[in-house]
């Protein structure tokens, strides 16, 4: 089955060294992280990189998968809080549809400061955003591209304030499978992904290839990228187990335990 042969990616730049290089017997299905949860619960793919937030809503249907993750171990630097005036002055705050983990990661952090701004589900634009609401949210691509136009205006990286609060890092997004799937199949399409980071993280030529060919997508230049794949990690180790735990019991309130496919 075709789905079977699909694997989904988060359309940012994120996950280029778990996909640049991968082999043409896979299908790609790109998308928003949001979306692609939806995309694995209708069989349209048989892995995919879904928020960590969505995983706490459809734990009894999914699995995830060792060793994969789209985390940060502090500052994130894409995954930001943008405004005019101080979070502590913010009446409202934009919020994209793009990602339930970080909307569900800003209204936890700020709800630990004590504030209760209103929040306004907006289209990912910072300029239209910040024409309506005090703050927006930005993640990915465009919060890379807007720190890099207007960095007076970044007021908090998610990723390093989830650190400060709970000491661990974060897990913005986990690597899922149906409960149901064929997991021979899924360790295929997980073997597939995992030879390509093992690629990116020991071979230097391999690892400036998907450094140029981020730049041309995102527009960013070498040396800050290089930076960004220090902060953003395709990998999940027991720390990070344990600051996704933590995210999922105390922000997403989610009771069940993680189920790993093996």
């Amino acid at each position: 089955m075709a789905w079977e042969q699909t694997i989904g990616r988060v359309s940012f730049i994120n996950c280029e060294p778990l996909f640049y290089g991968l082999e043409d017997s896979w299908n790609i299905l790109p998308a928003p992280p949001s979306w692609l949860t939806g995309h694995l619960l209708r069989k349209d793919c048989i892995l995919a990189p879904i928020p960590a937030a969505d995983y706490a809503k459809n734990s009894d249907e999914l699995v995830l998968v060792p060793d994969l993750a789209i985390s940060s171990k502090g500052e994130v630097g894409s995954v930001l809080l943008f405004g005019g005036k101080p979070i502590d002055e913010m009446e409202t705050i934009a919020l994209p549809s793009d990602s339930a983990t970080s909307v569900t990661l800003l209204k936890y952090l700020i709800s630990k400061r004590g504030l209760s701004p209103k929040y306004v589900e907006m289209g990912p634009d910072l300029h239209g955003m910040l024409n309506r609401c005090d703050g927006c949210l930005l993640i990915g691509d465009r919060a890379l591209e807007s720190a890099r136009e207007y960095p007076e205006l970044v007021e908090l990286d998610l990723g390093l304030e989830w650190k400060k609060v709970s000491g661990h890092p974060m897990v913005f997004g986990v690597f899922a499978a149906r409960r149901d799937s064929d997991m021979d199949k899924v360790k295929l399409a997980y073997d597939a992904l995992i030879e390509r980071l093992i690629k990116f993280e020991t071979d230097p030529k391999v690892r400036q290839e998907v450094i140029n060919v981020s730049s041309v997508k995102s527009s960013q230049d070498a040396s800050r990228l290089e930076r960004y794949f220090g902060e953003v990690i395709n990998r999940i180790e027991d720390e990070d187990i344990v600051g996704l735990e933590s995210f999922l019991a105390s922000a997403c309130k989610m009771e069940n335990q993680i189920t790993l496919a093996w």
